[in-house]
């Protein structure tokens, strides 16, 4: 497990050298034994022959190489998917601010496509890694974010339903996702169930973080509540209440 921790801190630091004592600090969160400094040249070795075993051609102190204090793992550029993902996903927010939706959505989903997973799944985070962790996390949202949002001005709320359902569901109060879905729902005609994922979204920030929804999402939610306050009073003014929830469910199922 160390040697891959130590692995990953050496990734998500490509062509910058990592110290000892950072190594130490990510493995060890603070309770590193005495030999730890030479436990961290041990697994250097171990990974370096397990490049050798991979890649017979390649010189494994190449690519893992010792500099004054630390290690560097030295790539070219394009070998470590986040980097390509920052690449990609700074040409999306670029076609943003210049009002191209369509170059937007496709550099944004290129970035997207390479995501297999969690950030280090495999492996529990130490104080170094939590931290680029936590940045990556960040950065694939915002870039989902944004994606979403091009895609919605875009008119296609119908293909995004199906993934904005799974994301509101993974991520109960990530408020922007679910007026995103709410937005998708109300422009599908399914303006009622827009309206309990609003009811959902609330109930999911007052229990868990004692918030109420942002104005945003309170906006997205009064689109659905006038048109089915318009629906159910028409109805009302025919005399016929009792045929009030058949034209809500009709509302939805269009």
């Amino acid at each position: 497990m160390k040697p891959a921790k130590l692995l990953a801190l050496l990734s998500m630091s490509r062509n910058q050298p990592v110290s000892v004592a950072e190594s130490v600090q990510e493995l060890w969160a603070g309770d590193a034994p005495r030999t730890a400094g030479s436990a961290i040249h041990t697994y250097v070795r171990h990974l370096r022959e397990l490049i050798a075993t991979a890649e017979p051609q390649l010189d494994p102190k190449s690519v893992i190489c010792t500099r004054s204090g630390g290690y560097l793992l030295d790539l070219a550029p394009g070998e470590v998917d986040s980097e390509e993902f920052g690449r990609l996903a700074e040409r999306g927010h670029r076609a943003v601010s210049l009002g191209d939706d369509l170059l937007a959505s496709s550099r944004f989903r290129q970035a997207l496509a390479l995501w297999r997973g969690p950030v280090l799944a495999d492996l529990p985070a130490g104080p170094i890694l939590a931290i680029r962790k936590k940045e990556l996390e960040e950065r694939r949202r915002s870039a989902l974010d944004r994606c979403i949002s091009a895609e919605l001005r875009l008119g296609r709320h119908y293909e995004l339903l199906g993934e904005l359902v799974a994301y509101a569901a993974d991520d109960r109060t990530h408020e922007p996702l679910h007026a995103q879905l709410m937005l998708a729902l109300y422009r599908a005609g399914r303006r009622v169930q827009a309206l309990e994922v609003y009811r959902e979204l609330r109930h999911e920030l007052s229990s868990r973080l004692g918030l109420e929804p942002s104005p945003a999402s309170r906006h997205c939610t009064g689109r659905s509540s006038s048109r089915t306050a318009r629906c159910s009073a028409s109805r009302t003014r025919r005399g016929s209440p009792g045929r009030h929830r058949p034209e809500l469910r009709s509302q939805s199922a269009k």
